[in-house]
């Protein structure tokens, strides 16, 4: 299995590593099979993204794809930051081996439970 420089890259030098403290939505996802555990944290203000962090258990390919994931989503809008699919993230990444894919779906999936809980959290106030 080879990775492309791209997520090398990404990979040795991750954008967006740690906690935001007092983050206004956390979503933590895994996958029991391979052991990839994601956490992501999102800032938001007026409905958009200021800063996105993540905490990644995992692989290469995990750590690049929550790196860049959450490199896409800043700055968007809540609405914009839950359209971003893992193609997208796999696609700016140049591509992830086939058995690596579902390390992008991870990303996906915990972004869109960070959004969630920032939902939950907003309805209470």
């Amino acid at each position: 299995m080879m990775y492309n420089e791209k997520v090398i890259e990404v990979f040795s030098n991750p954008k967006n590593v740690g906690v935001i403290e007092n983050a206004d939505g956390v979503g933590t996802v895994g996958n029991a099979t391979c052991g990839d555990i994601m956490k992501i944290y999102l800032k938001i203000d007026n409905g958009v993204i200021t800063d996105a962090k993540f905490q990644t258990f995992g692989c290469a390919a995990a750590i690049a794809t929550s790196s860049t994931a959450t490199e896409m989503i800043k700055g968007k809008t809540v609405e914009e930051a839950e359209k971003l699919t893992n193609a997208a993230v796999v696609e700016s990444l140049g591509g992830l081996p086939a058995q690596k894919m579902h390390c992008s779906v991870l990303a996906e999936e915990a972004i869109a439970e960070a959004i969630k809980d920032y939902r939950s959290r907003q309805a209470k106030k």
